[in-house]
């Protein structure tokens, strides 16, 4: 669930290079598909009447052992599938004069369907278009369900929309990069890093939400308090790390830089994952002890949906390693692009989840933040009754848990007389409904700004 999409620098499918007398050698290695065609063209620059041989051959890497090629024509089709490496190489005839040249050499990598990707990077181009019309299809969905119930959204409604609408702008962007590297061979510059930067802030914005949710926002709590100040600092943190180790990732060679950067992104994800945890086992046990069994169900299914994508993250990485270190000469490069593939769908079915539990309903605003007790046993008392004491219960928190703190519990007016009025319940449920049961449902006014903007919430439900 919470590691990221890694995949490396994609291969042009157009390269140039220079060969001079003291560097006269070029080298290509990439993994081909089956009638895919290497053309070079070669343009010399040197003295008249400079004579120079040309030497190239094509190997089929076979694990331990090569399968040597010579060639004797400028267009090579290759036969099967397999890893090859082509050398190139370039050296005057033996001459009385110094020799000095210089050879352009263009290498065009062309694939079976007459594009330039490599044979890794050829299925992500379909991958990423088939998300991109997921992800439209989730944003168009979403944006119909909010239009019909939208007096009654949460603002937790709106972070599922930005994380939908990220994730939609991140696919768009990695197609547009795979597509244009396809036509024309050459990747555009910069194209790669916007779209992992974009990737970067969907992947914060989806650990912001979760953690929100976890902490009970728009289901248990109106307001997040301080503790939202935490969750923006923890997601700028994370957007950073991240940015980081993309810009490493796609821009250097070595090894050492790139694990620099992810190391620290790690822990922070570590971090993150035991913080969403622990916030989801004080979130449902609250609920529990409220007897609240509606919202208690829909968090249990959130935490089988989070255990889930946490033990297939492990286990598909686990097996990731074993696979690399058990086998000699990587045969199973063909399903090397499903190491980017797999964590976009992982996350899909995730979010897929979250827009049906937290989807817009006529009950919004009636469920979100009641902080009273919901037991199964009560269910053939007045529905409406108990949802006017919710209201006022919820929005008089302040005045609850200053008559908790003046006295103990007082008898209910109904049952000095013998009849029952609203006034008389709603009184009696201001002054003898526990502190320790209202408390949680709202944070610490601090300013009338929150009281009133707390109490605007509250009033949707009215």
């Amino acid at each position: 669930m919470l590691a990221s999409a890694t995949q490396a620098n994609s291969d042009a499918g157009k390269t140039i290079k220079t060969l001079t007398p003291n560097a006269n050698i070029a080298r290509e290695q990439r993994p081909l598909l089956a009638n895919s065609k290497i053309k070079v063209h070669i343009e010399c620059e040197g003295r008249d009447g400079l004579d120079v041989n040309i030497e190239w051959q094509l190997y089929e890497r076979q694990c331990w052992t090569d399968k040597r090629m010579p060639l004797d024509k400028n267009i090579i089709t290759i036969g099967r599938d397999g890893i090859y490496e082509l050398t190139l190489k370039i050296e005057a005839v033996k001459s009385s004069e110094p020799v000095d040249f210089s050879a352009h050499v263009q290498l065009d990598i062309v694939g079976p369907d007459g594009g330039y990707l490599s044979a890794i990077d050829h299925p992500l181009l379909a991958f990423y278009g088939i998300m991109c019309v997921v992800y439209v299809i989730f944003g168009i969905i979403w944006l119909f369900v909010s239009f019909m119930q939208w007096r009654d959204l949460l603002r937790i409604q709106f972070w599922i929309g930005g994380v939908i609408l990220l994730g939609m702008l991140e696919k768009a962007f990695f197609y547009a990069q795979y597509y244009s590297l396809n036509t024309t061979g050459v990747p555009v510059e910069g194209a790669e890093l916007m779209a992992e930067f974009v990737s970067c802030a969907k992947r914060t914005l989806a650990r912001m939400l979760v953690i929100i949710m976890s902490l009970g926002f728009g289901i248990v709590k109106p307001r997040l308090g301080p503790m939202l100040h935490r969750v923006v600092g923890v997601g700028a943190l994370y957007f950073v790390l991240a940015c980081v180790e993309s810009y490493l990732r796609v821009t250097s060679t070595k090894t050492d830089e790139q694990l620099v950067a992810a190391i620290p992104l790690a822990v922070l994800d570590t971090g993150i994952c035991w913080w969403i945890f622990t916030s989801l086992v004080q979130t449902t046990r609250t609920l529990r002890l409220r007897r609240n069994m509606v919202k208690l169900s829909l968090y249990r299914h959130f935490t089988n949906t989070l255990i889930f994508s946490v033990l297939a993250s492990v286990i598909f990485m686990l097996y990731a390693l074993h696979v690399r270190k058990s086998q000699n000469c990587t045969p199973i490069w063909r399903n090397i692009w499903f190491d980017a593939a797999f964590w976009h769908i992982l996350f899909s079915v995730l979010l897929l989840v979250i827009m049906i539990l937290w989807r817009p309903t006529n009950n919004n605003q009636r469920y979100a933040f009641t902080p009273l007790l919901d037991a199964p046993d009560d269910e053939d008392d007045d529905e409406e009754d108990q949802f006017v004491a919710d209201a006022y219960g919820d929005a008089y928190g302040v005045k609850m848990r200053s008559s908790h703190a003046n006295g103990g519990t007082k008898t209910p007016p109904n049952a000095q007389r013998g009849t029952t009025t609203e006034e008389d319940d709603l009184r009696w449920v201001e002054e003898n409904i526990p502190s320790s049961m209202a408390d949680p449902a709202l944070p610490v006014l601090d300013s009338d700004e929150e009281i009133i903007n707390t109490r605007f919430e509250v009033s949707k439900m009215q």
